[in-house]
């Protein structure tokens, strides 16, 4: 018959302290017991066993043979306990840890927590740009609960500890100094802007400039190169390039600068990638507020 899973837990954390210390009172202080609680608490235990778990000396106590074997067992028990209690507990205390490529993190992030927040009960949460990859070995590395990244070049691994789901496509913009001469509603092909100076931050986005204008027989210039973003956008701002950035960015551009559509624009994908295991409860409402920003509008 098994017996283990009717003893009390209270008991095998008594048991084990008392090992780790080699004292019932230094256990008993520890714990907030007193000395013969502890004692009475290992006792049953042993009763529970049908033998001693611990002997007693001149210095404290040490555990019997059988003791050993029992006190490996329960140290091992007792953490798998409370790892299942964290699983429970923490995801409703800790902050939700968003990750998420700049361009994202600009706008679409921000505004879908607001409306998260604004149906939901409060709760706290932080967010971290950089790129996919990085952010990706940040989910496996438990340092984000949810990441939205991108396939852009060189894309994004097959990875079995994480669920990828796909939010939609972002057609990618030109961004533009206020005045340029294409600037405009109406699409504009590539070809148009063959002789402009481009500026680039990524290498994944230069590599879409350069796939998109191929296609099209031309060659991109690009002769400068940012940071990051907002480096590439100030490019822009005064005059001395041309830049292609993802279209969900359009609504979070500074005021200087207009944007673009392109004539068969190139793509990219958005995903959100989750750990697999102990998701935050937040994580998937928050991806129900990110899809709203791709579903197709009635006409």
């Amino acid at each position: 018959m098994c017996i283990l899973p009717v003893m009390e837990l209270v008991a095998w954390r008594t048991f084990v302290t008392a090992c780790r210390l080699g004292s019932l009172s230094a256990a008993a202080t520890e714990l907030g017991y007193t000395q013969s609680a502890v004692s009475r608490q290992i006792a049953g235990l042993e009763r529970s066993l049908g033998t001693p778990l611990v002997q007693r000396h001149g210095r404290g106590v040490r555990p019997t043979p059988a003791g050993e074997v029992f006190h490996q067992h329960a140290v091992i028990a007792l953490k798998e306990v409370d790892r299942a209690v964290r699983a429970v507990q923490e995801p409703r205390q800790r902050p939700l840890a968003v990750g998420a490529t700049s361009s994202l993190a600009a706008g679409l992030v921000p505004a879908a927590i607001r409306r998260l927040l604004d149906r939901t009960d409060p709760f706290r949460w932080t967010l971290s740009p950089g790129p996919s990859a990085q952010l990706h070995d940040r989910v496996i590395a438990g340092d984000l609960d949810v990441a939205l990244v991108t396939d852009a070049p060189p894309g994004l691994p097959n990875d079995p500890r994480v669920d990828r789901r796909f939010l939609g496509l972002d057609e990618m913009v030109v961004v533009l100094p206020i005045g340029h001469p294409q600037a405009g509603p109406a699409p504009v092909d590539i070809r148009a802007l063959a002789d402009q100076t481009w500026a680039e931050d990524n290498d994944g986005s230069a590599t879409l400039l350069r796939q998109h204008a191929a296609r099209a027989g031309v060659t991109a210039r690009i002769d400068l190169t940012a940071a990051d973003l907002p480096g590439k956008i100030a490019l822009v701002a005064t005059g001395h390039a041309i830049a292609l950035i993802p279209g969900v960015l359009t609504s979070a551009l500074r005021a200087d600068v207009t944007t673009v559509p392109l004539v068969d624009p190139p793509t990219r994908g958005i995903y959100t990638i989750t750990p697999r295991r102990s998701p935050h409860p937040s994580a998937n409402p928050l991806f129900d507020e990110l899809a709203t920003a791709f579903t197709p509008r009635p006409q």
